[in-house]
């Protein structure tokens, strides 16, 4: 954590000195908003979140209900997902509050008697090591609770507005504020009163029936529902022995139910098979009590007993999987002739069933993925064509999503007669592992992904995925860190040079690129406005091949050591050296002749270059990057 820039802070560091919108923020909403948010869900907040880095920019998210969400309804935590809570300062606390899953058991007929169930497999979470962070549960309301922090903490100040329900829209396309937004008050002294609000761009992240879906013409479409599942948060007694590990549980008679611990040593979550909906039955299923839901688990368990001392919460629910054709306001007509300035994400735009735990792990994703593209927009960095490669981008990956909930929740509601093999469920899920954990996605070619031309210098980093993480050491402390958990959700693009063998100082493709990024008038760095730090839009480190008492960090170029704040201090935290036990160099491919990583502000790849692809970097971030008059006068209003 790096602080002290404005002189000594006594007190918490992790609270940014308030700057622009966050100096002296309203609590009434405004009338004009740069980005109004419907619904703070894990989607809607991740976004704000991201925002809350913008202290220029105007973002305010509200919500139908009156206070913070008590119990939420998600609860799995992916890898990918504690890697992006890494980025937003709560990883470490997060991962000590909740369950950590490790292995999961799979329970079925016994074969000499299939009225009982038997253990007959276990595996491994993660056997490849795909991520050094763990799978995890914990209730959602945790996780909005911490983004909520993060927000409160920002430059931007920012907070939920609670008691605004979103009633509708529309897209004037006039003036600087052209969507106008009507809201109802659905609490405090004036409940009942109709709100307008005039915003530049609308994010709809109010759920599975968004009405913001629905007042930009888009609908939900896919597979009806055609088998219900009961879940219940509870805590009980039970003889049953992996009550605290995650089991896929097949009974004799065709139930099943999928158990997942949950947090604080007590509470667990059971989705209970409840069979194929009968056409016609016209969403009565959902009357289903918690009482029937109890004693179909209890039947499903048999020997075992389940004597449930108290129901935290529980719900019955179909299993469908719907997408949207567009995730903003874009029609297909009219793209390439204007830019978006509504969009959905997460439930809002694709659901499908809980088992697979993506449900807000995708939304996240989506949010992050979009919020620091709105960022640099508002911001003057970038043009508005960035705005369309969200849905572009974000589209393709909730089809991947649904096509691969299909598939499992299929095989979980199968009965055991029905399986091509013994032991095709639990091979399903670790030869998957690597889908659900987060790390398949790889997003195309675009203004922000380049072609894999020089994936070969850097083939552990494939252009496209998430940056993967490895240990180095940081030369001016002498510690050993992971290298991609230095880097935060500041909406700042990363260079990683990865340096040839030359030393530090000497002469070589490093030392005249880091020149090139210094100096000259092509580099990125150059957009940079004028009375910013010079690492303000970019967040450039060099991982030198040597190890760190070999390295003399005063012959490192001064652009890897740049001056920050109102002191001007050299930053000398941005330098690395190889960690003797795990090279880098080694683990992720990259060439002993060197290479250039760019890594997007969502920590995914964006380019692979060589050392001496000056031209080439230039050529990539020129259409990204707006400099000028917006671009200054926002920086001045940050800060």
């Amino acid at each position: 954590m790096h602080f002290h820039h404005h002189g000594y802070v006594s007190g918490d560091p992790r609270v940014q000195p308030a700057a622009g919108v966050g100096i002296n923020r309203p609590a009434q909403l405004p009338d004009d908003v740069d980005v109004l948010i419907v619904g703070t869900g894990p989607a809607g907040m991740l976004t704000a979140a991201q925002l809350s880095q913008f202290p220029g920019v105007t973002t305010r998210i509200v919500e139908r209900r009156g206070g913070r969400l008590a119990i939420g309804q998600a609860d799995g935590i992916q890898a990918r997902s504690v890697e992006t809570f890494q980025a937003f300062g709560f990883a470490e606390r997060i991962i000590a509050e909740a369950y950590r899953i490790t292995e999961m058991a799979f329970w079925k007929p016994d074969p000499a008697d299939h009225s009982r169930i038997v253990r007959a497999a276990r595996a491994v979470d993660d056997p490849a090591g795909i991520s050094e962070f763990p799978h995890l549960i914990v209730n959602q309301a945790r996780v909005l609770d911490y983004f909520g922090e993060f927000m409160a903490n920002s430059p931007a100040r920012m907070a939920p507005d609670y008691g605004y329900e979103f009633r509708g829209l529309e897209v004037t396309g006039e003036g600087d504020y052209p969507v106008t937004v009507t809201l109802l008050r659905t609490s405090g002294p004036d409940e009942g009163r109709e709100v307008t609000v005039k915003a530049k761009y609308v994010v709809g992240a109010d759920g599975a029936r968004s009405k913001v879906r629905e007042s930009i013409g888009c609908t939900l479409a896919g597979d009806q529902a055609n088998h219900a599942w009961g879940v219940m948060d509870v805590l009980a007694n039970t003889d049953f022995p992996d009550i605290r590990t995650k089991c896929a549980i097949q009974s004799g008679s065709g139930g099943s139910i999928l158990l997942i611990p949950r947090e604080g040593g007590h509470l667990f979550r059971m989705y209970v098979d409840l069979g194929e909906v009968a056409p016609g039955d016209a969403g009565a299923v959902r009357s289903t009590t918690i009482e029937q839901i109890i004693a179909k688990a209890n039947a499903i368990m048999h020997p075992y007993t389940l004597d449930v001392r108290n129901v935290a919460w529980h719900s019955v629910y179909e299993v469908g999987h719907r997408l949207t054709d567009r995730f903003d306001d874009v029609l297909p007509e009219e793209r390439g002739t204007r830019t978006p300035r509504v969009f959905i994400t997460g439930d809002a735009c694709h659901t499908h069933s809980a088992k697979a735990g993506q449900g807000m792990n995708v939304s996240m994703q989506d949010g992050f993925n979009l919020g620091w593209k709105l960022g640099h927009v508002l911001e003057g960095r970038s043009p508005e064509s960035l705005l369309a490669t969200y849905s572009a981008e974000r589209q393709v990956i909730a089809k991947n999503l649904i096509d691969f909930d299909k598939e499992w929740s299929t095989l979980m509601a199968k009965k055991p007669e029905e399986f091509n093999s013994p032991s095709e469920l639990e091979d399903f899920y670790t030869s998957t592992a690597e889908f659900p954990a987060g790390f398949m996605t790889q997003y195309a070619p675009s203004m922000l992904v380049a072609e894999p031309a020089h994936q070969d210098l850097a083939a552990g980093f494939p252009i496209g995925k998430r940056f993967k993480s490895a240990p180095v050491v940081r030369v001016c402390d002498t510690n050993p860190l992971q290298l991609g958990h230095q880097a935060m959700a500041d909406g700042r693009w990363r260079i990683y040079v990865f340096a040839d063998a030359a030393a530090a100082g000497a002469p070589s493709p490093a030392a005249e690129f880091a020149e090139w990024l210094a100096g000259a008038p092509d580099s990125p760095l150059a957009a940079t406005p004028e009375g910013a730090d010079a690492d303000a839009w970019f967040d450039v480190k060099v991982i030198y091949q040597q190890d760190h008492a070999s390295l003399d960090i005063g012959a490192v170029p001064e652009v890897f050591k740049p001056q920050v704040g109102p002191f001007q201090l050299n930053y000398l935290e941005k330098v690395y050296a190889t960690d003797p036990a795990a090279d880098i160099f080694e683990l992720r491919g990259i060439d002993r002749g060197g290479a250039v990583v760019v890594v997007r502000p969502d920590q995914y790849v964006a380019n692979v270059l060589p050392l001496t692809a000056t031209a080439e970097l230039a050529a990539f971030f020129a259409p990204l990057l707006r400099t000028g008059h917006r671009a200054a006068e926002l920086q001045d209003h940050a800060g």
